[in-house]
């Protein structure tokens, strides 16, 4: 199965159903989010109608949409994806640790198989968040700085992690927007627009082989691939 974060999908800003239905298409089984979410109005027709499309979990008790989901399809096992969002240096929200373990102790019983995108900035947080979660869930991927680490591995656990699985999309760019306005911004600090790129894109993200029964990942691999 195949799982994306589609926060920056609307024009590098936000997600409405529009985009998400392009993602599905493409092939895309679980849409997660973050920061970003509330930059579209349209996002509440996902939030309000679509099963497939995850928010992050620790946003207060009553926040539409839902922080989880249990993807099921013939001739696989159920597979839970969870969505979280870091507080360090983002905006505030409920604590995502004690959130994951109350959200995994829920769905373990359905399913071993739970794959967690954490939305973060800060790569201890998202580090510990996943040797917390080491042998609770089957991986811990993160998102958000659109830049992707080196460290993908397997704690001993059995969990397989990645501290961000950098972003699909223009790469010419300084984290997907076009160079000279950001260069502008950093030498003038005068308001600047910032267009998204559009040229030399990559395919980022990870492959995570899991077994069924245990749950445990056997590996994780790194893809970063040219598209057009």
């Amino acid at each position: 199965m195949v799982v994306a974060n589609g926060e920056n999908s609307a024009g590098g800003s936000g997600i409405t159903p529009n985009t998400a239905k392009d993602i599905f298409e493409a092939g895309v089984d679980v849409i997660t989010c973050g920061d970003h979410l509330w930059d579209q109005k349209e996002v509440m027709g996902l939030l309000e109608g679509e099963r497939r499309f995850v928010r992050p979990l620790n946003y207060p008790a009553g926040t539409p949409g839902q922080g989880s989901t249990v993807f099921e399809a013939p001739g696989l096992p159920p597979v839970a994806i969870l969505n979280l969002q870091g507080r360090t240096f983002m905006p505030p929200l409920e604590n995502p640790f004690h959130a994951a373990l109350a959200e995994v102790e829920r769905l373990r019983p359905i399913t071993r198989l739970i794959f967690v995108d954490f939305h973060a900035e800060a790569t201890s947080e998202k580090i510990a968040l996943a040797r917390l979660l080491d042998g609770r869930v089957s991986a811990v991927v993160g998102t958000h700085a659109h830049v992707q680490t080196a460290d993908e591995q397997i704690f001993p656990g059995g969990t397989a992690f990645l501290a961000d699985g950098g972003f699909t999309g223009p790469h010419e760019s300084v984290l997907g927007r076009q160079i000279e306005p950001i260069i502008r911004r950093f030498m003038t600090n005068m308001p600047q627009k910032f267009d998204v790129a559009t040229e030399s894109g990559l395919l980022q993200g990870a492959v995570v082989e899991i077994e069924d029964a245990s749950g445990r990942a056997v590996r994780i691999q790194r893809v970063s691939e040219a598209v057009q």
